[in-house]
Parts: structure tokens; sequence; C-alpha cells
């Protein structure tokens, strides 16, 4: 347990710019960062080379992520997309099955949520939570013409995965259609080892 690692406070939230009071860690991720998570590689590094835009950032509030403590933090993605695919964070798995939500804070987007077999979504607006189950992947993307800004919320012991929605995907891509946006399914699913790496996160959770 962390024990007094920190201390009570409060902490602003500002919805309109992201930003965090006081702050932790402050991270951004550009589109060189994403190279090998859009459909549409050739149109990803034509992007990179016209000025590797910041897709989005994170600022976290001061609280560790170690068991027991409840870390948060806002993350911003900005309007724009690669191809016909919204601009959309990396995503990941909790290596320690937990839950989490994610709350709209400005702008929309797309919470995606994936446990190497069913593909689940919803949209998040301004005061619109989504919750992410034990055991599932997820990204979001921004599915609107203005920045999308979120507060996530969850325990300090989860951890990161990334490398895990890098090798399996995510069993679907956000994309531009007539109606604004669609989910659309992507064929073949994930291999044997990675419904095998969800399958054992969902009988931990």
């Amino acid at each position: 347990m962390s024990g007094d690692l920190v201390r009570p406070f409060a902490a602003g939230i500002d919805g309109a710019s992201g930003g965090v009071d006081p702050a932790g860690v402050v991270s951004e991720r550009r589109l060189s960062d994403l190279r090998g998570l859009f459909r549409d590689a050739a149109a990803l590094e034509r992007a990179v080379g016209e000025g590797d835009e910041v897709v989005y950032r994170v600022v976290a509030a001061p609280v560790p992520e170690v068991e027991g403590e409840v870390p948060f933090s806002v993350t911003t993605i900005e309007a724009g997309r690669v191809g016909d695919e919204f601009y959309m964070t990396r995503g990941h798995a909790h290596p320690e099955p937990q839950g989490e939500v994610y709350f709209g804070l400005s702008g929309r987007g797309v919470l995606l949520m994936y446990d190497g077999e069913e593909v689940r979504w919803v949209e998040i607006r301004p005061g619109v939570a989504g919750y992410i189950p034990p055991g599932w992947a997820h990204r979001t993307a921004n599915v609107g013409g203005e920045p999308f800004r979120f507060l996530a919320v969850y325990p300090g012991s989860a951890g990161h995965d990334y490398a895990i929605v890098a090798e399996g995907g995510m069993g679907a891509r956000v994309v531009r259609s007539a109606a604004g946006y669609e989910v659309v399914e992507e064929p073949g699913g994930a291999g044997p080892a990675v419904r095998e790496y969800y399958r054992r996160r969902k009988k931990r959770g």
C-alpha cells in the first residue's frame, strides 16, 4: 500500500484547456510516435513530413501509479485524420485487470474497447462517462472538429500495456463516413496469443 505517499489535496480541472493544477507528469505523442497504428502508413509518413503534429497530450495529477492510490489525468486529442482514420491514442490494456472511467470534458470522441474477440464502443461528450471493465483494452479517438478532452480515473496498480495493442490491434477502427464517423470492425480478428492474453485477464478480473 502507498501509506502517506500523497497528502490530501484538491486539483483544478480545466475542461477548456486540458490543464490540471497542480500537475504532475505531462506527456505528448506526435504522429511519428504512432507509426504502425494507423491503417494508411503512407498517409502517416506524408503527415510526419509535413510537420509531425502533436496528436494528443496527457496532463496527470501528482498521484503515483502504485497500489492503493487512484491516479487521474486529462487527455486532449487534437482534431484531425490520417487518411480516413481519426486522430487517436495509442491504446492500452491493464496488465493487472482493473476498471477505469473516462469522463467527457469538451469536444466529442469515441471510446473503443476490445477483449480479443468482441468490440464495444461508446460516444463520449461533455458530461458523459464511459466505463471500461477489467480485461478490456481501450483507446479513444476524436471524431469532432475541435479538441476532445476527457478525465481518466484508474487504480494505481493497473499498469499500462501498449505493446499488446500494437501487436494485436483493437479489432476495429474509427473512420470518417457520410454520417460523420463509423466504427468498422477489422476482418480476421486477433491471433491466438493475443486472445489468450485477454482471456487470462478477464478471468483474473
